[in-house]
This record gives structure tokens, sequence and C-alpha cells, in this order.
């Protein structure tokens, strides 16, 4: 296993990454770039994700990185809500919508496997040697 040296080694914010790009691919391709209040939120929310595992990461302690993954693994919902309205007001097609969306569903259960493991090791985070 690969040791984890820095937030960007880890996995699901990489895929936190490529969702905050697709969120602007679908701005950048659709009228949502006229869209500004839904815009805003749901990039707001899908770049909370990625920014939450990296700030929690560098906190170097288990317990403050699960209370950040936490609110991570809420702007997945969020995000996929607001993806609903950008379905809803056809910027995006279902076939690209039901792809989002599993890819979020995916972040979400990654996340939350994370937070079982945090829980459960006994390693406790650079902050606590």
């Amino acid at each position: 296993m690969a040791t984890i040296e820095k937030f960007e080694d880890l996995e699901m914010w990489q895929v936190a990454r490529k969702i905050c790009k697709n969120i602007f691919e679908i701005r950048e391709n659709s009228n949502l770039k006229t869209d500004y209040r839904l815009y805003d939120q749901i990039n707001g929310s899908s770049g909370s994700i990625m920014d939450n595992i990296a700030e929690g990461f560098e906190r170097n302690g288990n317990k403050e990185f699960n209370q950040f993954l936490s609110i991570a693994k809420a702007s997945c919902g969020e995000t996929r809500s607001q993806l609903y309205r950008v379905l809803d007001r056809n910027y995006i097609s279902q076939e690209k919508f039901d792809t989002h969306y599993q890819t979020l569903i995916s972040l979400s259960k990654q996340i939350a496997g994370f937070m079982n493991y945090l829980q459960k090791t006994d390693l406790k985070g650079s902050k606590f040697k």
C-alpha cells in the first residue's frame, strides 16, 4: 500500500477535483453559465468536497480529519441535489446526469469508508505521536 504523504495523494481528493472540473465543463457547455446563482451554488458545494478533504488531512489528527470528511460527505449530497436542478433546467442530458450522479454516490461511499477506517484505527495522526 502506498504511503499517503499529502492530500493530493488521496484518491477521494482526486475524484473530488474531477467532479469540480466536470461542473465547470457543464457550465462552459450549457446555459448554466447564465444561471449565476445555481452555478455559484453547485460550484461552491463541489469545491467544498475537495477543500474539506484537504483541510481535514492537513489537521494531522484523525478526529478533526473525520469531522472535515463528514462535511465533505454532506457536500456530496448537496452537490447531488443541485445536480437535479441542473438536469431539471435542461443544462445536461439524463445520461450525463446519471454519470455525474454515480460518481458522487461512489465518492460519498468512499468518504464514508475512510471515516469508518479512521474511527477504528489505532493510528491517531502525527499530532498525537
